[in-house]
């Protein structure tokens, strides 16, 4: 074993991962999240609602050479191998010790994850990476350097275009160092960046900026819990190793901080701690927004341990951990029944039969699914097509499907509706799968879709009394290029225009039908019309939200405003 270790390369080991996440990948079902970013890749576009455009030219580039979940996830899993020889690169003139840091590599929980995984975090790691690269040795460098600041100026592009909390990284080195704002090239990768990050820019003013409307006031929007911070703080030690975390946090803490590059690192990590341990009083904090902050850990934990005689009992701890970690991946490709109910296990799996069976009922139809985005996009990824819609309801928010065109092609259409729990007085088909459970579907003639209907109001109320009516004025914005009418006369699928009140955004909340006798009315294509209508203030007092929706059945009903914050007073 002495042996072995002594002549342990890095090569050796940027094999081993790129064999096992190869296998992983190609052998493992994708995440449904997984199969939403495929169906990016189908709509090429410079931003998407929920994140910007990298994870869809990653999977893009991959699906040219497979059309499967391996062609999905080939590019993260190269693009990994290449970042963790960049990552040796950074510490190794530290301290060189392949064996400890191969070891402290596989122990985080959260690298394993996207070393075979697909998700905007993918190529955020692997561009976070190479930022931390290039900044080491721009530090030292005191003169102009062209190669130095093109390289940095596509690397900071590349995290911005992967996810937006790379944004935070480039905050927090600049509050670290703010000397760097006196030198001449870091304004030269300020406007380089700024250039070729601007085609987001321009889409996002085109688009009314939804990615801000998304992360800023409505992914957040949820009633507090104490178990937000303390699964937040939970998930700080379990990703980094569940035996071994602690130690390394213990080791971290104690280097000093002997250059300006470790002082960096250590701010980076304590900015994004502390930015997310604020964020959990507002809402569930994921595991994964804090990547950024496990790369400074890593780098700096490996150093400091590293340059101490390494306890034997640690990489005990070390083995064991690694150890679990291969048993869970195992079970994510090999079925183990038991592991299987285990819901972290049992996402990945019965999808591709799910989508085989529902397949075969809708015998050709257009689909919509009512369960978020999640389900729509692992049937049109096993089914290789873009003919499945997710249908987003009020008591939901709005993804990316409320903007491809595949709601165009199915409106007044023959469609087959599924969702995971029944119709109850409707007439329907019961399709069981073993791993997914029972889901339920309809066949819908002729169907009714308002998703895309905008509906705005310039003049309501801030406070409204308690029981009172008030009068609003409604601009409907029909995009369509067809008439909308919401008469229901010789219509199986009837129209209510309807307004509702709820505490947070994501509640189901009560709605009611508007009292004008709104059915005469019509809204030409592409055009916007300005009604009058009556709201009544709800009995509950205190802050509330109100929206307006174009139900038609036999759906819940979309989000066609935004959610206007009102506050109820005492009549």
């Amino acid at each position: 074993m002495a042996s072995f270790i002594k002549n342990f390369k890095i090569q050796h080991f940027l094999l081993f991962w790129l064999l096992i996440n190869l296998i992983q990948g190609t052998f493992m079902e994708l995440h449904v999240d997984e199969a939403y970013y495929w169906i990016y890749n189908k709509f090429l576009d410079w931003g998407y609602y929920d994140h910007p455009p990298m994870v869809a030219i990653f999977i893009k580039i991959g699906t040219y050479f497979t059309q499967s979940p391996l062609g999905v996830r080939i590019i993260s899993i190269f693009s990994n191998v290449c970042a963790i020889y960049f990552l040796w690169q950074i510490v190794r003139p530290y301290a060189d010790n392949v064996w400890l840091f191969a070891c402290l590599y596989c122990s985080f929980v959260i690298f394993h994850v996207y070393g075979f995984i697909n998700s905007p975090d993918s190529p955020l790691l692997f561009f976070a990476i190479l930022y931390f690269y290039f900044l080491k040795g721009y530090l030292h460098e005191k003169r102009f350097n062209i190669q130095t600041v093109l390289c940095l100026s596509l690397v900071i592009t590349g995290l911005l275009y992967s996810k937006y909390h790379g944004i935070l990284l480039l905050f927090f080195t600049i509050l670290a160092d703010w000397k760097l704002l006196k030198r001449p090239s870091f304004w030269s990768i300020v406007l380089f960046s700024l250039a070729l990050y601007l085609p987001h820019i321009l889409w996002q003013i085109k688009n009314d900026y939804p990615s801000i409307q998304f992360h800023v006031f409505e992914r957040n929007a949820r009633e507090y819990k104490v178990s937000f911070t303390l699964d937040y703080l939970l998930s700080l030690i379990l990703v980094v190793g569940p035996l071994s975390g602690w130690y390394l946090y213990y080791r971290f803490f104690g280097l000093k901080n002997e250059d300006t590059f470790v002082r960096i690192l250590k701010f980076v990590f304590w900015g994004f701690l502390i930015f997310f341990f604020l964020s959990s009083f507002k809402s569930r904090v994921q595991a994964q927004w804090v990547l950024l902050a496990y790369i400074p850990l890593f780098i700096v934990g490996y150093i400091a341990l590293a340059r101490y005689q390494i306890p034997k009992w640690f990489y005990t701890l070390l083995y064991i951990t690694v150890a679990l970690i291969m048993v869970i991946r195992f079970a994510l490709v090999v079925p183990i029944p038991a592991l299987q109910k285990i819901k972290a296990v049992s996402v990945y799996w019965g999808h591709a039969d799910l989508a085989s069976q529902i397949k075969e009922k809708a015998k050709g139809r257009y689909l919509i699914f009512d369960n978020g985005f999640q389900d729509a996009s692992s049937y049109n990824f096993y089914t290789n097509t873009v003919t499945a819609l997710s249908y987003n309801p009020r008591t939901y928010r709005k993804t990316q499907y409320d903007y491809w065109p595949i709601e165009d092609s199915l409106r007044n259409k023959n469609v087959y509706f599924v969702r995971p729990y029944s119709f109850e007085t409707i007439e329907q088909d019961t399709i069981t799968s073993e791993l997914r459970g029972t889901w339920y579907g309809i066949n819908i003639d002729t169907v009714r879709l308002y998703q895309k209907v905008e509906i705005s109001c310039d003049n309501l109320p801030d406070t409204i009394q308690q029981g009172k009516k008030y009068q609003i004025t409604l601009s409907i914005t029909n995009p369509y290029d067809e008439e909308i009418t919401f008469n229901n006369a010789e219509r199986k699928w009837p129209l209510f225009f309807e307004y509702g009140y709820t505490k947070y955004v994501y509640e189901s909340g009560e709605f009611f039908e508007f009292d004008e006798g709104y059915h005469v009315l019509k809204i030409a294509p592409k055009q916007t019309k300005h009604i009058q209508v009556t709201i009544t203030a709800p009995s509950e007092l205190g802050e509330r939200l109100i929206m307006f929706s174009l139900r038609t059945d036999p759906f819940i009903g979309p989000r066609n405003s935004k959610k206007y914050p009102i506050y109820v007073t005492e009549n």
